[in-house]
């Protein structure tokens, strides 16, 4: 696999994954993980996800990186879990279909620091 940078990284688009696509190896894993820092992984029932935490000053800032997270999901085909509460979103990047990590989850990561850094623009 080819190095990408973070900004090749948030400007790459996801490709069609289908069950049975190639999980990131373990080779792979932390040259990814190098470019989107601040993201952790999660082992849930077995199954990697990155996550990460995002805080902001109210609910309904919240709530606008929310919905701006669902749009470029939706662009992409790519949905992540999204829990919004009172002051912060934490988003988990998985893909369902090969119950583990592929190379879009993190291409969603990296496009998702660049919506928080907008999102921080307007704070």
């Amino acid at each position: 696999m080819t190095a990408l940078t973070p900004s090749v990284l948030n400007q790459a688009h996801c490709e069609a994954c289908q069950a049975g696509a190639p999980q990131v190896s373990d080779a792979e894993l932390p040259e990814l993980l190098r470019q989107i820092p601040d993201w952790n992984i999660e082992v849930r029932d077995g199954v990697m996800q990155l996550e990460k935490l995002f805080l902001f000053k109210n609910f309904k800032q919240a709530l606008a990186f929310t919905n701006a997270v669902g749009e470029i999901s939706e662009a992409e085909g790519h949905h992540p879990g999204l829990l919004t509460e009172w002051g912060q979103v934490t988003v988990t990047w998985w893909s369902h279909s090969i119950k583990g990590l592929h190379r879009n989850d993190f291409i969603m990561a990296a496009r998702t620091d660049e919506v928080a850094k907008t999102a921080e623009g307007r704070k």
